[in-house]
């Protein structure tokens, strides 16, 4: 497998313009822009010695309802990850295009705290292509590591779908998750949702930042990130969470900005499920479990 180790500084737009162009008309055309499907990649991206940016940090605190406190949130790893991912999607040996591919599903497994002062090893790849009831769909798998060490303190799975000619026998993976009611637990989510949190996240996906953006791409206004809508869920249970567990959720319906969400969560053997409903109609955008 190939590895390459790359530098993540600076900003992210010119790698989300990179990510745009296999959309564009007539631009999708060019050799080396083209994506036309085929096999996923034998290609590890990795970050080395990374330090966790505090300022970043406290934002993304604030802007997904975490408390401070001595130790990483659940989910922030999965930030110093996402530059990884959109570096794999916007290799030209990758074979979609990363504006289109839906995020499906998403587990996240905490070995231990992570102190904010802890340099990590961050690797990310992506793995395991097959057939969907709605398109193709694949993993990419994170693994976070005490730095220069083999320690493993954080890792995850995101998988993908890319929409198109599906396998209508393909069955549906994983045992299905409950969705669970709002529990008198709503929060109302700004216009500028998505903005805020690409600003610490690095998705500047456009179908996140503004209503014009996201109608370009099919969507009546801008929607939050499937990932915001897990860490404000997990925000909410942090004091329940152990040290060491695993957060899997599925995403359902999207967020439209701006909007009400309702959060429900229950006590469950072995752990917690947890869902974000529609507080109208009772319709999950998000259902999970903690284990």
């Amino acid at each position: 497998m190939a590895e390459k180790v790359i530098d993540a500084a600076g900003s992210p737009l010119p790698t989300m313009l990179k990510a745009a162009l296999p959309i564009v008309p007539g631009v999708n055309l060019i050799p080396g822009v083209a994506k036309k499907g085929g096999d996923l990649p034998d290609l590890t991206l990795s970050r080395k010695d990374v330090a966790v940016d505090l300022e970043n940090l406290a934002t993304y605190r604030e802007v997904c309802g975490f408390a401070p406190s001595q130790h990483l949130p659940f989910n922030y790893p999965h930030t110093l990850a996402f530059p990884l991912h959109m570096g794999i999607m916007t290799d030209s040996s990758f074979p979609y295009a990363a504006i289109g591919s839906v995020h499906l599903r998403n587990s996240m497994t905490r070995h231990r705290l992570i102190a904010p002062t802890e340099r990590l090893d961050v690797s990310a790849t992506v793995t395991n292509k097959r057939a969907h009831s709605k398109g193709t769909i694949f993993d990419f798998v994170t693994t976070v590591t005490a730095a220069g060490t083999d320690e493993v303190v954080w890792d995850s799975v995101s998988t993908y779908l890319r929409p198109g000619r599906g396998d209508k026998d393909a069955k549906p993976e994983g045992e299905p998750f409950d969705v669970i009611p709002g529990s008198g637990t709503e929060w109302r989510l700004p216009a500028d949702l998505g903005r805020k949190f690409a600003a610490v996240s690095g998705d500047y996906n456009p179908i996140h930042l503004y209503g014009l953006t996201a109608k370009a791409f099919g969507f009546p206004s801008q929607i939050a990130h499937g990932i915001w809508t897990k860490a404000r869920c997990v925000a909410a249970m942090e004091s329940r969470v152990p040290d060491a567990a695993t957060v899997e959720v599925e995403f359902k319906k999207p967020v439209l900005l701006p909007t009400k969400v309702a959060f429900g969560s229950r006590v469950v053997d072995g752990g917690l499920d947890f869902s974000l409903t529609n507080p109208k109609n009772g319709k999950p955008h998000l259902v999970g479990r903690v284990r």
